[in-house]
């Protein structure tokens, strides 16, 4: 467990980035951004002005690209800046999660501020700035994560338990949705994920304490155990990207560590962090 003053209402939207050698993540009901520094551990955190799915660096332009209450967002922290990009969403509805892929575009979630209704949808966003929703019907859309080739992308409902995958064309295009993994009783609900670079699918599984990896074809290969029920999102950090960090939630339970960063050993190494190139 990472040391800090506070734990999460709701950590979600891990990012490392190479070039602060830092851990950024979100507390999405908590209204804050975080940052570890891995050179001495310290933990910085800024407060938003509404719920904070994710952030994702950009490429060639300082700062990030955001999901901030239902809307896309330019963001800076130091100073703290926030430019309206889009509203792409319903009413009712807010970002939950996103990613970017090797060509520099992003794949972002949302869902029902209540994740009660499939009103939830995916959507990508193009270096120009031009938003599409390439898929829709979520209660709680979590965790895209995208083969280092661009290829795959999988994408989970975590309130059905289900992990889809599919098929990404050159141009952004997707296949037909697939089933990839149905969660069994006992297993949790899919959150976040993340790819190691052997083909693994690593899951954070809400209600079961645990990271999950899953083997390419879809196998449950192994967990790792934390001392918290509600883990939500994991991330291979570090330069050799051998480190992994997990969020997890203090909402709802009464648990000495729910909320808190940890830091487990993964036993493999991680794929590159994407930045988004607009």
């Amino acid at each position: 467990m990472i040391p800090r003053d506070r734990r999460d209402v709701l950590g979600e939207g891990l990012l490392w980035s190479e070039r602060e050698q830092a851990v950024y993540w979100t507390d999405i009901l908590g209204r804050r951004v975080n940052r570890l520094r891995l050179a001495d551990g310290r933990v910085d955190s800024w407060e938003m002005p509404g719920t904070i799915g994710w952030i994702v660096e950009r490429e060639d332009v300082p700062g990030f690209i955001a999901g901030l209450d239902r809307r896309i967002v330019a963001l800076t922290l130091d100073p703290l800046t926030i430019v309206p990009l889009a509203d792409p969403d319903r009413g009712g509805n807010r970002m939950n999660d996103a990613t970017a892929d090797p060509a520099g575009r992003l794949w972002a979630g949302t869902m029902a501020l209540d994740g009660a209704q499939p009103t939830g949808a995916l959507y990508r966003i193009d270096q120009q700035g031009t938003v599409t929703r390439v898929d829709d019907g979520y209660r709680i859309a979590n965790g895209p994560a995208i083969t280092p080739d661009g290829r795959t992308l999988f994408h989970t409902d975590s309130a059905v338990r289900t992990v889809y995958r599919f098929v990404v064309d050159a141009d952004g295009g997707l296949g037909p949705r697939e089933t990839f993994i149905a969660f069994e009783a006992g297993w949790g609900d899919p959150d976040g994920m993340t790819l190691d670079a052997e083909g693994g699918l690593w899951i954070a599984c809400w209600g079961a304490g645990c990271v999950t990896r899953f083997a390419p074809d879809g196998r449950r290969d192994r967990s790792i155990a934390l001392p918290a029920s509600q883990i939500t999102n994991c991330l291979f950090a570090g330069p050799t990207l051998d480190r992994m960090f997990v969020t997890s939630a203090s909402d709802g339970v009464d648990e000495p560590h729910g909320g808190a960063l940890f830091e487990v050993h993964p036993g493999c190494i991680g794929t590159p962090t994407q930045r988004y190139r607009g």
